[in-house]
Order: C-alpha cells, then sequence, then structure tokens
C-alpha cells in the first residue's frame, strides 16, 4: 500500500509547504492574463492563478464506440494553494453499455479510472507579449475494474505525465494554447513500460465584455507508429457569475474504433466575484 500513496503523499506535503511560504504574499497586484481553457483536456487551475481561488468541476461524456459505448464522468476540486501554484484532485469513473450491434468482442467492465492528483506551476506572464507559460505534472493511480476488485488487487498501475503549457493572446478577444507532454503508464504486473506523447493545440474567440467564448481543441496522441486525433469543437456560456458550462464535442481522425464523442462540463466558482 505504501507504493500506491507516495504520491499522494508528495502532493500534500508540496500543499503544506507552498501554503506557508506564501501566506503573506499580496495577491492584489499580481499581473495574471486572462486565457481561454479548453474544455476538455483542461487546466489544473487558470494560469498566473492567485492564492485562494478555487473550482469544482462536474463532467459527463459519452463516447460512441465501434463495439460499445462508454459513458465517462468525473468530479474534480482544483485550487490555488499559492500564488500562479494550483493543485487538482479528480476521481473519473467510466460505465460501458452494448450499442446493439452484433459483436464478438467483449466490452470493458465499469470501473474507477484512477484517482488523478495533480499541480501546475506558472513560472511566466508576460503582459507585453501577451504570453503565459507553466509546467506541470499529473499522476494517476489506476484502479482495478470495479467487477474484480479485491483488497489485494486494488491497483493495477500508475501513469505519470509531465506537460508544458504555452498559451497566447492575439489581438483582444482570441486566444491560443498548446498543452503538450508525454505519458507513461506502468502496470503493477509487468516489468515494461507503455508510453505515448500528446500533443494539443487550442484555439478560441471570447465574446468581449463576458467570459462566454467558442472555439476548437485538436487532441494528438503518438503511441510507437499509431497517431491519433480527436477534433473537439466546444463552447461555454456564464450561467452566472460564478457558475459556467462547456459544451464539447468530438469527432475522430484516424481512430479505427472510435467515433462521435459528446461531453458536458458544469465549472462551479466558490468565491468568483467578477
Amino acid at each position: 500500500m505504501i507504493k500506491y500513496i507516495i504520491g499522494l503523499m508528495a502532493f500534500l506535503c508540496l500543499y503544506g509547504l507552498c501554503n506557508k511560504a506564501q501566506a503573506k504574499q499580496d495577491t492584489t497586484q499580481l499581473i495574471k492574463l486572462e486565457h481561454a481553457e479548453p474544455l476538455y483536456i483542461d487546466l489544473i487551475r487558470d494560469l498566473g492563478a492567485r492564492k485562494g481561488e478555487k473550482e469544482w468541476n462536474v463532467g459527463l461524456g459519452i463516447q460512441d464506440n465501434l463495439n460499445y459505448d462508454e459513458i465517462e464522468l468525473l468530479v474534480e476540486y482544483e485550487w490555488a494553494v499559492a500564488n500562479r501554484l494550483g493543485l487538482e484532485v479528480e476521481v473519473p469513473v467510466s460505465l460501458y453499455s452494448k450499442n446493439g450491434k452484433e459483436t464478438i468482442i467483449k466490452q470493458p467492465s465499469h470501473a474507477f479510472e484512477g484517482l488523478k492528483t495533480a499541480f501546475q506551476w506558472t513560472f511566466l506572464v508576460n503582459p507585453k507579449l501577451r504570453t503565459s507559460m507553466a509546467f506541470g505534472y499529473i499522476n494517476k493511480v489506476k484502479f482495478t475494474e470495479l467487477n474484480n476488485i479485491t483488497t489485494r488487487n486494488m491497483f493495477v498501475g500508475n501513469s505519470f505525465n509531465p506537460f508544458l503549457v504555452i498559451a497566447k493572446r492575439i489581438g483582444a478577444n482570441f486566444h491560443s494554447l498548446v498543452y503538450t507532454g508525454p505519458q507513461f503508464y506502468k502496470p503493477f504486473v509487468k516489468k515494461s513500460w507503455e508510453n505515448s506523447y500528446d500533443v494539443n493545440t487550442n484555439f478560441h474567440y471570447m465574446i468581449p465584455s463576458s467570459r462566454n467564448f467558442i472555439g476548437i481543441e485538436f487532441n494528438k496522441t503518438f503511441r510507437n507508429e499509431d497517431f491519433d486525433m480527436m477534433i473537439r469543437p466546444q463552447m461555454r456560456v456564464s450561467i452566472a457569475d460564478n457558475l459556467m458550462v462547456g459544451i464539447v464535442s468530438g469527432i475522430p481522425v484516424n481512430r479505427e474504433n472510435k467515433r462521435f464523442q459528446s461531453f458536458l462540463r458544469l465549472i462551479y466558482e466558490p468565491g468568483h466575484k467578477h
């Protein structure tokens, strides 16, 4: 069990150390640029986040696969423990159902996908260039499928994902962002590692005098000699000053088994003031 909670312990230690170091720092004068955040592969926290900012996300997605349908659920909490340093905890769940087609391929079992913990540090905020840059890391402990879970095999692997974010405003209302990094997965029952590399490029138009935007994500994955890409048109709409909803569609490119996808994200920011 100690092996499985090392990442969580490090996560909590980072929270405690940074909370003490930044306790007296003035956040009112900290420069922060507004960047449109992608809705599917979202950031850990706003770029240039100020201490005390926090956010709840609830997501629901439906993926139409060739042989079965997948329902994706997630609950995440993210908060800035110090100026420009954000942390996140997320629990994703996957449920599967038949799509009515006759097939000999067995659908996956329902599963808690894992416990995800992450941090993101914005190391550059340049108002002259309208650019922000951040480095981060995501750790996910993968759980066993629900129908096979026991106290002895509750965890089946761990994934490691360092990433880099570069965001730039183009004019007054156009936003661009690149989110990229490798992913390494280590099954606990095997000696071998699995790896891939993601490049996510994003373009958005934010409607003036609002937090609403329309845009698109290009989520690209390179794995060995394979290449997959999902194109995700999207929009974000403010329901209240501290409540927004994001609507995303997924269109696969060069994906053999995946078809159309839809995703809905509810974003709540406690204590947010316009």
